[in-house]
């Protein structure tokens, strides 16, 4: 029980940390900004976001794409506004903010993101997207059994079995008293080789070679994200697990008679 709330309190607080880490990159006033651009959006005040455009997407296009993205956003004030994404990118002469925001209006679901470009004298809009969602991102990459492919399943319980080999031949290792060199044998078994990983959202799966990881098995769920699930071979739990009766043979008095 002990070992699971520090589990959870572990989850809580790495998902707390990827929340501040965003409110970092996009900044209170970042967002403030975001959020008055897309009022005026949605308020039909399309000369003002024109006004403040760079001068790289002034073209005669703009304006119906404009109006198409304003007639999609629903009139009154959204239910909810969540910061769901930030990027930051800082050259020379400029910063480009990107802020994504998930709106919802009832049951209808918006993600909006708008790229401000700062430089010392000037402040426009580098780009502004609006995307009409089926829900939530929360409830998106949700982790969820049902409807998941072949692959997706069998990585998954690749990777379980992979940790529960890699977590048995570690303990087995660390009671075995009198082996020789133990340390190496310990990081041996909780270092898995090559990496074999899937989208859980998506369907995805990925293979790299040239990679190690910590117990054989993973899973990274970034906030509003979707889940990944990655195994390893856990080469050193095999090769220890096989070869363990060899070492407590090595291990037992020989009695010697005369």
């Amino acid at each position: 029980m002990r070992a699971l709330i520090l589990a959870f309190s572990a989850f809580l607080l790495f998902g707390c940390n990827q929340h501040q880490m965003l409110e970092k990159i996009s900044t209170p006033s970042d967002q403030a900004l975001a959020k008055s651009y897309i009022a005026d959006l949605q308020a039909g005040r399309l000369d003002v976001i024109e006004s403040k455009l760079d001068p790289s997407l002034r073209n005669p296009e703009v304006r119906r794409i404009l109006v198409a993205a304003a007639e999609i956003l629903p009139e009154g004030p959204p239910t909810s506004v969540k910061l769901v994404g930030a990027q930051r990118f800082i050259y020379p002469s400029f910063t480009r903010v990107t802020t994504t925001l998930e709106y919802q209006w009832g049951d209808k679901w918006f993600l909006c993101n708008v790229t401000i470009k700062k430089s010392a004298t000037a402040q426009t809009i580098l780009g502004m997207h609006v995307n009409l969602q089926k829900t939530s991102l929360k409830a998106q990459t949700k982790f969820t059994l049902k409807g998941k492919s072949a692959s997706q399943y069998a990585i998954l319980a690749g990777a379980i079995l992979a940790f529960c080999l890699t977590a048995f031949a570690l303990v087995d290792c660390i009671r075995m008293k009198g082996i020789r060199r133990k340390w190496l044998w310990i990081i041996f078994i909780i270092v898995g080789f090559g990496l074999l990983s899937v989208n859980w959202s998506t369907g995805v799966v990925s293979f790299k070679l040239l990679s190690v990881s910590l117990f054989s098995a993973g899973y990274f769920a970034p906030l509003y994200g979707p889940w990944t699930i990655s195994m390893s071979a856990p080469v050193g739990a095999i090769i220890f697990l096989l070869r363990r009766r060899k070492l407590r043979s090595t291990l037992q008095p020989t009695a010697h008679v005369g």
